[in-house]
């Protein structure tokens, strides 16, 4: 592996955090410190930082501070998180990962953003992201690139990336990022960390830009489950409090449209699926073409959605000339699309939301891998996997596009590879519409029983 970091931190669990701020055994504004110096060196590491607000966090510190003296601590008193550069933060500049916003400061924050920073979260930086959330790798000619923290000849996915990298070097235990194809769960699987999509519309995307309106969600990346779960509390996600270690039947989709499995890739998951096999129902589906024109149609509806965007600001010549090279060719061809077509891609993806709600119905949950191949090398511009060969972007959202599309809620979680040197593999969980609470509470069991590998329970069914 080319230069993995040698500086990957652990920071304490947010239930750690939360039970010693309470108790006193730590201080928020130590906490702090450690943050920002945390989240500097995370920024020349990996470039994961596209901003670090150390005044504004310090100052929260000590608000944080005299609410535990005095017994008004809020639900996420002194926790530290980032983000994702597509959101807006009163106050700190926000650029969207573009030059064209490379002054601009919002006057508001983001209704997720106020309403964690209500909770007494504490926002340390804004993370790197690809040019207006529109690619899979987090590469920039004028930001620079952001790396994989596992190996800095590898890319962290994206758009998220660099919410995933900050995590998974230790930076922060948690933090909002954007999904509209993967943009969460890619950037997860790729760096060895959560990455939580809830059902569409379920988090509110005021004050985020926009990619696809139809799309775009908000999520949520984390250390672990438990770390993503108390951040979704606030906003209104509660994990089902319930016995999550009920036996539960399982969809497994091994391979998602064309693109298949690596060969590391492939083995890492039935592995996983062993160990879930210990103790739930696992039956095996075929695809039988239900994911044929997923790509098609997701690529089709962005292009459409993403010119609305931008072509309402700005016209063609100066993203022309202001826009990076690769979102400026990507409205071009949107300034091609004629309303037939988007009206097309819509009915392919209804007549998929039925076929897909259909499949679901009989399950608890879908599994499938939430990537079909290991980070591919900064530069790259195709993969190839097995006998199939294609753009970088098709190859890392094959697997997770679709369940924008149907608007499902899903989730990655780190697997283990075969080898103990393996770049990280990600498993991605999927939940009926709306059961965003229940996937939260079963993912973290899933988690416990990945984590421990196929041999752990032998014995205790």
């Amino acid at each position: 592996m080319g230069e993995p970091s040698s500086a990957i931190l652990e920071r304490p669990s947010l239930a750690t955090l939360l039970a010693g701020f309470s108790s006193g055994a730590i201080s928020p504004a130590n906490v702090i410190d450690e943050a920002v110096r945390d989240a500097r060196a995370c920024q020349v590491a990996v470039n994961a930082f596209a901003e670090i607000d150390e005044v504004g966090a310090r100052d929260a510190a000590s608000e944080a501070e005299q609410r535990y003296r005095e017994g008004r601590a809020r639900s996420l008193e002194g926790v530290v998180i980032a983000v994702k550069d597509m959101i807006d933060t009163r106050g700190v500049p926000t650029r969207y990962g573009s030059m064209v916003f490379v002054d601009h400061v919002p006057e508001e924050d983001a209704q997720v953003v106020r309403t964690l920073k209500d909770s007494g979260a504490i926002i340390v930086g804004k993370t790197t992201t690809h040019e207006f959330a529109w690619g899979v790798t987090t590469a920039s000619r004028v930001f620079g690139d952001t790396l994989n923290p596992h190996d800095h000849n590898r890319i962290p996915g994206g758009s998220s990336g660099g919410m995933a990298a900050a995590v998974a070097y230790g930076a922060v235990r948690a933090g909002l990022g954007t999904d509209t194809g993967g943009s969460v769960r890619i950037p997860a699987a790729l760096c060895g960390v959560v990455g939580f999509k809830p059902t569409y519309a379920r988090l509110p995307v005021s004050g985020v830009f926009p990619l696809a309106d139809s799309l775009d969600h908000v999520g949520v990346l984390g250390k672990t489950v438990d770390d993503v779960a108390r951040i979704c509390e606030p906003l209104g996600i509660q994990r089902d409090k319930g016995d999550s270690a009920v036996r539960r039947r399982i969809g497994v989709l091994r391979q998602i449209g064309k693109v298949p499995l690596a060969s590391d890739v492939a083995e890492a998951f039935e592995n996983a699926c062993s160990s879930l096999r210990l103790q739930h129902d696992l039956v095996e589906l075929a695809e039988d073409n239900l994911f044929a024109q997923c790509f098609t149609t997701f690529a089709g509806i962005v292009l459409s959605e993403g010119g609305v965007a931008h072509f309402g600001r700005h016209d063609l010549s100066f993203i022309a000339a202001n826009y990076g090279r690769e979102t400026a060719s990507r409205l071009k061809l949107s300034a091609e699309v004629h309303l037939a077509q988007y009206a097309n891609w819509q009915q392919s993806r209804r007549l998929f939301m039925d076929d897909i709600d259909r499949m679901i119905s009989t399950f608890d949950l879908l599994i499938t891998p939430t990537c079909p191949c290991v980070a591919p090398l900064i530069g790259a511009e195709e993969v190839s996997v097995g006998s199939w060969s294609g753009s970088i972007r098709e190859a890392l959202m094959t697997y997770t596009a679709p369940f924008n599309l149907a608007g499902l809620p899903a989730i990655s979680l780190p697997i283990p590879g075969p080898r103990n040197n393996d770049l990280p593999i990600g498993l991605q969980v999927i939940a009926k519409r709306q059961s965003d609470e229940d996937l939260l509470s079963v993912a973290i069991e899933i988690e416990r029983l990945v984590a421990a590998g196929p041999h752990a329970f032998q014995g205790h069914p």
